[in-house]
């Protein structure tokens, strides 16, 4: 029943996509045949365009015969997970010329990373630095120079930003390029532990400061399997990542041969070769149920709840969080995790990774096998695993069973029957929860509302002892309008502490929580939000709110007549109209489109 499932939304979803897929498809299909890019170029074009390359770059590309590779590029020396990406400039060049080809600096991208703007003002850029992001890859493509480009990116917003700006050229083959995760650190299970203790004011930022430094701790992406992670898992689910790459380390032989591999890649499956794999036909609509599968069955970020569906409109492909829901119900969840378990990704890694479950799945009919990817046509492609072969890299086909049963199940033995992501409805509006990290205790409850408009005011109440009670905070005008829709993962800890004392404890919000939402059941992304007149603002304190995650509820239980007799709440919204750059965005909180259809200026 399953597998018939998985292929009824796959058509439902390609029957709703049909006009907009056709119009996207034949855009496509004409840049294809215009041929060669650089012969529409004129002689000035093109001198401009290879000005700064060397004797022998300048000769190939003149003519139309070599192929040039853009590099889009998201580096920054001062985020872990970007960092290495220093170095891989100079590593493709030179993988291009040894194999014939040419590769240039296309652009740079802006790369912010949540976990430095946690609970801090720099947090309302975040969500529109993804649409950012798509519109400087553009630009750095709009040269008309390239035959294929590569994209080097890890985390939040930066690889949903790239794959959106790199289907605007879906003509184009596209390679993700990742730079792996940093060694293990201080345990998850000891992070924990800490930022609890400093919640109570048990500890001080002396000793927190010690423990979150002792978790992130060198080059590379958080261990966590949060967004950034979870982005990884994406691009290889959908057929963009070489197999087995995203989470091998940085700085580490097999790493470089890896990103001499993507090079040679992207240069054998341009249009002049016999390989031609545009962006826009792998990412179609069974690659987009694919990546929605590998979010389910690892218990990934709920972010993606808004990036896959922009994403997919990218493409022309029409995602609703009704498929989103319906997937996860017939999905099953795989993997253990942090926040989902103890694991971090390197010991995910270790016990056979993506390879092994996208094997898994494929073996079990619960994906769709018959997909273009990077690495040829068909999905099992992705089901290997790469070892250094002298200074290059070969390919064996992933393990069949998994090496730590802990951190990874099978499809006749999952650690859940369904992948833990739930669409809520109720007269409140629409929400999405995430159930793989919430015990089954916790996915019910009933409770007295607090309402809040600011994440300070929730930690303030707690550290008060406002909260010891039976509780479901609300913390509304945090939409995409309000405020651009920070993340208010800094709510986990206080939040957490309360569950553990044993009262009942939910968050309902208009805003996002983050890749790592974890133990308390959070009804996120709510919409229509606050501030366009919202179920959630006509909450007052004291009403009764059911959360029931296994049922889809979220519901105040007030009286009809009442309820649509009351008055929508108001605040005062003109602080977030300045300070750490929100005046430059004030268009974008004007022109965004609701978290339901992917929180996006671009139409």
């Amino acid at each position: 029943m399953t597998i018939e499932a998985i292929t009824k939304v796959t058509d439902r979803i390609v029957e709703r996509s049909k006009p907009t897929r056709g119009a996207y498809l034949a855009r496509l299909d004409e840049a294809v045949n215009d041929g060669p890019h650089r012969s529409s170029l004129t002689c000035g074009n093109l001198a401009h365009g290879f000005a700064a390359c060397g004797s022998g770059d300048k000769s190939a590309l003149a003519g139309d015969v070599v192929s040039n590779v853009a590099i889009v590029t998201s580096y920054n020396d001062m985020l872990s997970a970007h960092q290495p990406f220093g170095e891989f400039p100079k590593i493709i060049k030179q993988a291009a010329q040894d194999a014939g080809g040419v590769a240039q600096i296309a652009s740079g991208v802006p790369a912010m990373c949540d976990g430095v703007t946690q609970g801090q003002k720099g947090m309302e850029l975040s969500l529109f630095s993804r649409d950012i992001i798509a519109m400087a890859t553009a630009i750095g493509l709009s040269h008309n120079m390239f035959d294929a480009a590569m994209y080097l990116g890890v985390c939040d917003k930066i690889v949903p930003g790239l794959l959106i700006g790199a289907l605007s050229f879906g003509h184009l083959p596209a390679v993700f390029v990742p730079a792996g995760p940093m060694p293990s650190g201080l345990s998850n299970t000891e992070k924990v532990r800490v930022r609890q203790l400093y919640a109570e004011g048990k500890v001080g930022r002396e000793e927190l400061l010690k423990a979150e430094s002792a978790s992130y701790h060198s080059p590379g992406t958080c261990t966590f399997y949060g967004t950034a992670n979870s982005n990884q898992m994406l691009m290889e689910f959908m057929g963009l990542h070489l197999p087995g790459s995203s989470f091998v380390n940085p700085g580490t032989q097999l790493r470089d041969a890896l990103t001499k591999e993507a090079t040679r890649r992207a240069l054998s499956i341009t249009a002049t070769g016999n390989e031609f794999t545009p962006v826009g036909h792998v990412i179609d609509e069974k690659a987009i149920v694919n990546g929605v599968i590998g979010l389910h069955t690892t218990g990934g970020s709920t972010n993606h709840a808004l990036h896959l569906v922009a994403i997919a409109k990218a493409a022309g492909i029409q995602l609703t969080l009704e498929d989103l829901s319906d997937l996860a119900e017939c999905t099953p969840l795989l993997a253990r995790v942090y926040p989902n378990g103890m694991a971090d990704v390197n010991h995910f890694h270790a016990a056979g990774g993506l390879p092994y479950l996208i094997g898994e799945l494929l073996s079990e009919g619960r994906l769709h096998g018959d997909v273009k990817t990077i690495a040829g046509t068909g999905l099992n492609n992705m089901a290997q695993e790469p070892l250094l072969d002298g200074e290059g890299v070969k390919w064996q086909a992933a393990p069949r069973e998994a090496g730590n049963a802990k951190i990874l199940g099978t499809v006749k033995k999952p650690f859940s029957k369904d992948g833990g992501l739930k669409m809520l409805d109720g007269n409140i509006g629409r929400a999405v929860i995430k159930t793989s990290a919430v015990k089954e205790e916790h996915r019910i409850v009933e409770a007295p509302v607090r309402i809040f408009e600011t994440q300070n005011g929730i930690k303030e109440a707690f550290e008060a002892g406002e909260l010891n009670m039976d509780v479901i905070a609300v913390c509304r005008f945090q939409g995409p309008r309000s405020n651009g829709m920070p993340e208010l993962h800094k709510l986990t800890p206080p939040l957490g502490v309360l569950q553990d004392r044993g009262f009942k404890v939910a968050l309902v919000t208009d805003g996002r929580m983050s890749g790592a939402s974890g133990k308390v059941p959070a009804a996120i992304h709510l919409t229509p939000e606050a501030v366009d007149g919202g179920g959630i603002a006509k909450l007052r304190n004291g009403d009764i709110v059911r959360l029931d995650a296994i049922t889809g509820e979220l519901t105040a239980k007030v009286n009809e007549t009442e309820w649509s007799a009351r008055e929508i709440a108001t605040a005062d919204l003109s602080a977030n109209q300045f300070g750490m750059g929100t005046d430059l965005f004030n268009v974008f909180r004007a022109a965004v489109s609701t978290a339901d259809t992917g929180a996006s200026v671009m139409s």
